[in-house]
């Protein structure tokens, strides 16, 4: 099944692909603007080598074990953005489906995490340059430092996500 859902998601990226313009991520009361990024423009965000930790979900606004995680992210967000730690919500919404479903999805949820819109047709690079053990399933998430680094393709409750962060923090 979770190969199934990779080759489609691949194959509907290969047959939409075109070359983007940059946005960037903005959020007003009147619109929000989410970039686009292939992987050789995300691949930087998932290695910074800085005092924070991060914490990179990869989600869809389609996929229910998903958005039924995300206020885990929001509220780890909202607790620990003071305390250098960073959560990015990458989305693997279609491209045709980002103005559509993705942005007003972040809106009616009011997300405060970092909203990126990740969209490359070579998964079967980016998703073992990810991580190896990845099936390509989501939702996955990675949580790093300069120190460790570690990548999970399961669901979280809060408790889980905040306890596997702390294991980054301490």
């Amino acid at each position: 099944m979770h190969k199934i859902l990779v080759l489609f998601l691949g194959s509907f990226m290969l047959f939409s692909c075109k070359e983007k313009p940059k946005e960037t991520y903005e959020v007003t009361e009147s619109s929000i603007k989410i970039v686009t990024l292939n992987y050789e423009d995300l691949k930087p965000l998932l290695h910074k080598n800085d005092d924070k930790t991060y914490v990179v979900n990869f989600w869809a606004t389609w996929c229910m074990p998903c958005v039924k995680e995300l206020p885990a992210f929001e509220k780890l967000n909202a607790a620990y953005k003071d305390k250098n730690v960073e959560v990015v919500l990458v989305s693997l919404d279609f491209p045709k489906q980002k103005e559509s479903n993705l942005i007003p999805f972040v809106k009616n949820r009011k997300l405060e995490s970092k909203v990126l819109h990740f969209d490359d047709a070579n998964e079967q690079f980016w998703i073992p340059d990810i991580a190896e053990n990845w099936s390509g399933s989501i939702p996955a998430t990675l949580i790093y430092n300069k120190e460790k680094r570690k990548f999970y393709e399961q669901s979280f409750s809060y408790e889980e996500l905040q306890h596997e962060l702390q294991t980054f923090l301490n």
